[in-house]
């Protein structure tokens, strides 16, 4: 999908932004910056779009964004329904890979950075040790001041920096930068899937969510995604499967009407594409590496 370019509010007086927030939901604004991205999911879950993944994301979840890196944390269905308590809650740490001077980022003692920035233009997902050490400095950043804020962003790049207890999240980081109409529409046409994706939605319906004839509109989902609508469907669907399947609550023959396939062989089928594993498989090596990473 094509982004919107998305300008992060700054305070004069700071060179990063690190913030504490407790909102309803986290938007669905597919968009980027130039700021390297921190974050870390203290309360909410649904599904991620970051760069060309799609996955879920749930409380816990420590990732780091590079700079101009796509990307859209979409809460599930509830959380965009007017609730008193319901509320989603994060820790965001915003910085450009300047922000303490480029001579600064030359020192010889900073010659781990470019690795960092580099590794974290496909996005970092941190485990283990790594990301218990995160957590606890992020929020130290959000109460430090002065030149403490300054002391913990250095202890923050380091842990990154040094650990390789991540999991890399996209493929490709390559995307077309987009207009302002281009970004609104696939925001339609997202938004859209991901509140209807249990039902058939047919080329017709979506197209006219965008505006556009199908074979328009066939033309422009792939030209934005690198993927048919029916590729981005198929892996909405198999991303709310997965989330299922580790909640451990339903059968997988339920989870397979749950989630909009008609059929469990194709379940199966395209759960075994999308993944490389069986559904079964997917949830043995999903609550292994749960209880190993201490989540």
């Amino acid at each position: 999908m094509k982004p919107l370019f998305h300008k992060v509010p700054t305070q004069i007086q700071a060179s990063f932004s690190a913030r504490h927030d407790v909102q309803p939901n986290f938007g669905s604004l597919w968009h980027y910056h130039p700021e390297l991205e921190l974050h870390h999911v203290i309360r909410g879950k649904g599904v991620r779009f970051i760069g060309d993944n799609i996955g879920n994301f749930s409380a816990g979840e420590v990732v780091l964004l590079g700079s101009n890196l796509p990307h859209m944390w979409q809460c599930n269905e509830e959380y965009y329904q007017s609730h008193p308590t319901r509320k989603v809650e994060a820790i965001v740490i915003q910085f450009l890979p300047d922000c303490m001077g480029r001579d600064f980022i030359n020192l010889p003692e900073m010659y781990l950075m470019p690795k960092l920035f580099e590794n974290a233009r496909k996005g970092m997902k941190f485990t283990g040790r790594s990301r218990s050490r995160l957590i606890e400095l992020m929020y130290k950043a959000t109460q430090a001041t002065d030149m403490e804020r300054l002391i913990v962003l250095l202890s923050i790049l380091k842990t990154m920096a040094e650990t390789d207890e991540y999991i890399s999240i996209a493929s490709a980081h390559a995307f077309y930068k987009s207009n302002e109409m281009d970004a609104v529409r696939i925001n339609k046409v997202c938004t859209y899937t991901l509140s209807n994706y249990k039902k058939d939605i047919s080329l017709e319906e979506i197209a006219n969510i965008a505006n556009l004839s199908v074979t328009s509109f066939c033309r422009y989902f792939k030209l934005m995604t690198k993927k048919t609508f029916y590729d981005f469907l198929i892996e909405i669907r198999i991303s709310h499967a997965c989330r299922l399947l580790v909640e451990d609550i339903l059968p997988t023959e339920v989870i397979c009407f749950e989630c909009g396939f008609n059929n469990v062989s194709n379940f199966y089928r395209h759960f075994k594409k999308v993944t490389d594993m069986t559904p079964l498989e997917y949830k043995k090596k999903y609550l292994y590496s749960k209880v190993a990473v201490g989540f």
